[in-house]
């Protein structure tokens, strides 16, 4: 018999796939360049020079057997060290190599730290609006997910809440800043205060809580603002990375957990992990891609595109008069629809070749998502579009 909770999950097919296939076929009538695709988060500018040009310099003078080989089950040593020194020098830590751990993607990497630091039965926490797939992530443990209602004022953290929900059976708390779909960074002040929360409540229930910290976002800061590293606030944090965004590689999917020294069992962690690699099959990331972007740990992509798109997206959302928190980062903007069912709202919207993709799974009510990693070109285009979408439909607003 096939396993019925995974046949379960085909009819739980993701909405902003479903979207994206949509657009993609709608293109192939009309033309893509007319479809005003705003559905999927998968980034539009080149790869960093140096990745691809690391990748080339690879091939052609490095022993296959190194280049090609097995990693290690902890992940290949020089990489992990390479990684351990660039987040030192760029936050101020005490990484070793020994804290590092290289996995597939942020989703790996989200997948190996849950497992890390929580056992089936125990609770995870995150923050409303929330990336859809932590649903998985987490059930896919045997643990549980509870979602803290947004802040909608802000999409800072809703602490009102937050000290609610956090009850003794909670292990680890799920954040993501840069934010996946609002954009928000959060705050240092945001970071402090769930840092002090989260110290009480060990203390209060005499186990430690985890803050595993989703950042595959962390380059894409905007208005010349940086972003807060979690893990310098909070001793019991496992950081969680992607090179997709920043190097713009997504589909090498390469990334790692990062624990912090200072963590219960920082040196047990790893090894943890590798275990939870055996047994789920996860088996490391590519060597060859390994090897490449530790050549390039400290580069990026012209991210600039982003905070471009950015600005038009929101100055023209507000002129049209929607309630919208300006991004701090990321490709994403969240506005709140102009009637209170965002589904009806996108499905008026796809009438013009305008694809958005509605909140209710990201746990808001009522708001869409618009993934602007495209050309700016584009959204120029799509601006008299939006408006007369706007317009048309909604002329009482």
């Amino acid at each position: 018999m096939i396993n019925e909770t995974y046949k379960a999950m085909l009819g739980g097919k993701s909405i902003i796939r479903e979207l994206s296939e949509y657009a993609t076929k709608r293109g192939e009538k009309i033309g893509y360049d007319n479809v005003f695709d705003y559905s999927l988060g998968n980034p539009s500018v080149p790869c960093a020079e140096d990745y691809t040009k690391a990748i080339i310099d690879m091939h052609e003078t490095m022993n296959p057997m190194e280049l090609h080989g097995y990693s290690p089950s902890t992940t290949i040593p020089s990489v992990r060290k390479a990684v351990a020194e660039s987040l030192n020098r760029r936050f101020g830590m005490q990484y070793g190599m020994e804290h590092i751990f290289m996995t597939s993607g942020a989703a790996g990497a989200l997948a190996h730290a849950l497992r890390a630091v929580t056992k089936p039965g125990d609770t995870v926490l995150t923050f409303a609006p929330f990336f859809p797939e932590y649903t998985p992530y987490v059930e896919g443990t045997g643990a549980k997910l509870e979602v803290v209602p947004a802040h909608t004022k802000d999409f800072q953290i809703n602490f009102e809440a937050f000290e609610e929900m956090l009850t003794g059976d909670v292990m680890a708390v799920l954040i993501n800043t840069p934010n996946n779909p609002s954009g928000i960074v959060y705050s240092e002040e945001t970071i402090e205060h769930l840092a002090d929360l989260l110290r009480q409540k060990e203390k209060a229930f005499g186990h430690e809580i985890f803050l595993i910290s989703d950042e595959p976002y962390r380059e894409i800061a905007f208005d010349g603002k940086s972003v807060p590293y979690p893990s310098r606030y909070y001793d019991n944090t496992l950081s969680c990375y992607s090179f997709s965004k920043s190097l713009s590689i997504p589909g090498e999917r390469i990334g790692y957990v990062a624990v912090n020294p200072k963590a219960v069992d920082a040196d047990l962690l790893v090894p943890i992990m590798a275990q939870i690699s055996r047994g789920t099959g996860h088996n490391c990331p590519s060597s060859s891609v390994q090897l490449a972007v530790a050549r390039v740990l400290d580069e990026t992509s012209d991210l600039s595109v982003y905070e471009t798109n950015m600005n038009l997206l929101y100055d023209t959302l507000v002129d049209l008069g929607f309630t919208v928190v300006r991004p701090g980062g990321t490709f994403y903007i969240f506005p709140k629809a102009l009637e209170e069912d965002a589904n009806v709202f996108c499905q008026k919207a796809k009438e013009y070749d305008l694809i958005l993709v509605p909140s209710d799974n990201f746990g808001v009510p009522g708001y869409f998502r618009m993934a602007y990693c495209i050309d700016t070109e584009k959204v120029k285009r799509s601006i008299p579009v939006l408006r007369r979408f706007v317009e048309e439909q909604y002329p009482d607003r």
